[in-house]
């Protein structure tokens, strides 16, 4: 009934109170929508956490104790506010009966361990925090690849729209800088766009989260299939050029242990790794040119010249540029996987090493379709996925990964390109347990 547990992505998805009771009565239609929105998905491979908010009806049970019996204390509003979001989940349980696990999650110490439903439903766990708060443990204690939190916006702001008319809408921001608009501390009822204290706990586990409008169904399906979408993603670092300058290549970023690293051992590794990427390449596809996306040093580069292929490589980084040998440096220069700089069709063969999984989603499919525009015949990408188990051996936890998806999530991923096929049979590769590498041709 449900898709192989190992091939899975595991999505977390906060969903405001607001959104299921916006004025005191149940919106019918946004349930409706939900439950489409997580069947079609489920059917892609896709599994779901669901943590649940208590909107409107958590606000008027606390006002009313308020005006009862006058001020309650935090703890009591906040219990309020807990029970509220337990019947809202008891709501999407009922509605995903069908496929979603027995246990409504109340406990995030209680672990779920085994299970087979596509769909889990939370609902508020203690005071002191929102339910944001709970999504942030689950996307941490189950490796989620993304957490997007569903409201009745479509951005964030530097400043409050509703009273400042020279507001502007936030695309992308970093934690640091998301922190002076909401703060630190929580309060029951607080109207912030994500939880501060939620907030607090995703910057320590270098966690990226998603806000967006819950009502705007294809704009969601823009972020699970990687198009641009319209929203405020909030990472942990501001990933770019500058990002991958001397501190990344020298292990201060990446966390590299033993390989990739300009020490002995490090060069060891990246020798093996080259000679066998530019032996695979001969072998099997013994292309007249090749472009490398993402070359770094160009090593790469030079061994495929070696073995007497026209090769050419670009990186964003300019440090890597700087370290690029003479011998090599007409060859290569700077260039972008979103925006390559050469013509379409210039090279029989382009390719990228552990590059992709660098993107975040609105860009994954802009830079597929733009490695194709420029290849003539094959598109060769290597990917850090969730089955590359071996990698935990020799690197530590890397912030600059910020799509690190399944096996199976890629290869859906590429379907949606209409020029390019996915290329199966007839190949030797290394089990996914060490690498995931797609072979693409051009239609």
């Amino acid at each position: 009934m449900f898709p192989d547990k190992k091939t899975q992505e595991t999505i977390v998805l906060s969903v405001g109170g607001s959104l299921l009771v916006p004025n005191g009565g149940v919106d019918t239609l946004f349930l409706s929508q939900l439950n489409s929105f997580i069947r079609k998905h489920i059917k892609k491979g896709r599994k779901f956490f669901i943590v649940v908010g208590g909107g409107k009806t958590a606000r008027r049970y606390r006002d009313a104790g308020k005006q009862v019996i006058g001020e309650l204390t935090a703890d009591d509003l906040d219990w309020l506010g807990i029970h509220a979001t337990r019947l809202n989940a008891h709501l999407l349980r009922t509605i995903f009966q069908d496929i979603a696990h027995q246990r409504i999650i109340e406990n995030y110490h209680k672990r779920l361990r085994n299970w087979k439903e596509s769909v889990v439903i939370g609902a508020g766990w203690l005071p002191g925090h929102s339910t944001d708060y709970d999504a942030v443990l689950l996307a941490k204690e189950y490796r989620a690849s993304v957490l997007i939190n569903l409201s009745n916006i479509d951005w964030v702001y530097d400043k409050d729209p509703q009273k400042h008319k020279d507001a502007k809408p936030i695309e992308r921001t970093t934690w640091e800088y998301f922190e002076k608009i909401v703060g630190k501390i929580w309060e029951p009822g607080i109207n912030a766009p994500f939880d501060p204290v939620a907030s607090q706990l995703a910057k320590k586990i270098g966690l990226t989260v998603i806000i967006a409008n819950g009502n705007n169904f294809s704009n969601l399906d823009n972020i699970l299939n990687g198009h641009p979408y319209k929203g405020t993603m909030i990472t942990p670092l501001k990933i770019d050029a500058d990002f991958f300058d001397r501190e990344y290549f020298e292990r201060q970023k990446g966390e590299y242990r033993l390989a990739y690293t300009e020490s002995t051992l490090g060069s060891f590794f990246q020798t093996i790794a080259n000679w066998y990427r530019a032996l695979w390449i001969k072998f099997f596809l013994d292309p007249k040119d090749v472009l490398d996306v993402g070359c770094g040093t160009g090593k790469l580069v030079g061994t495929l010249r070696r073995l007497g292929i026209k090769a050419y490589g670009i990186d964003i980084s300019n440090y890597a540029l700087e370290k690029v040998k003479p011998e090599l440096q007409p060859f290569i220069k700077n260039g972008d996987i979103i925006k390559i700089p050469f013509k379409s069709e210039s090279f029989e063969l382009v390719v990228s090493f552990d590059v992709l999984e660098h993107l975040e989603r609105s860009n994954l499919q802009r830079a597929i379709k733009e490695s194709a525009r420029v290849s003539k015949k094959w598109i060769l990408h290597k990917v850090y996925t969730k089955e590359n188990k071996w990698i935990t051996f020799l690197h530590g936890h890397d912030l600059s990964h910020m799509s690190v998806l399944s096996h199976q999530y890629w290869l859906n991923l590429f379907k949606y390109i209409d020029n390019i096929t996915v290329v199966r049979k007839g190949l030797i590769k290394l089990p996914s347990f060490f690498e995931s590498m797609f072979l693409l041709k051009k239609k």
